[in-house]
């Protein structure tokens, strides 16, 4: 057979490797994207967390003690009705916003008082599970941490 009449192309076992290799690598990247949504909402979670926590400390600043855990987060935006009222609340509030924004997996933060490890206020995010306890991204997310 003369060099003009070979032909040219992939053998179908080539072309099953070639297909393998793009799936095992297009598993692994896919699987690694995967978690970045969930790493932005935990760190989304924490700067959420830390901004409160100062504006309960900014609060406590103004009034001398804390929103009571009836008043809740509520207490940042909105100027508490209930006892004890706030003497120097300031007219803005001490949030930006004017609602107390939900975690980023759509649940709402918890507030005790006193914290759970003897503070005297903490904040909480249950994560992705929105319940008390869990591992991975339901591990909770706390201000005493």
């Amino acid at each position: 057979m003369s060099e003009s009449n070979k032909q040219h192309g992939f053998s179908l076992v080539e072309i099953l490797i070639a297909i393998s290799i793009i799936v095992i690598l297009s598993t692994v990247v896919g699987l690694q994207l995967v978690d970045i949504p969930q790493d932005s909402r935990v760190k989304t979670a924490r700067i959420q967390i830390e901004s409160f926590r100062s504006a309960v400390q900014i609060y406590i600043s103004d009034n001398g003690v804390p929103p009571t855990q009836r008043q809740g987060l509520q207490a940042l935006v909105a100027k508490p009705v209930e006892p004890p009222v706030p003497r120097n609340y300031r007219p803005g509030g001490y949030l930006d916003s004017r609602t107390v924004p939900d975690d980023p997996w759509g649940h709402p933060y918890a507030y005790l008082v006193p914290g759970r490890n003897g503070e005297v206020f903490e904040i909480v995010c249950y994560g992705s599970d929105g319940e008390e306890g869990g591992e991975g991204y339901a591990t909770d997310l706390s201000s005493s941490r």
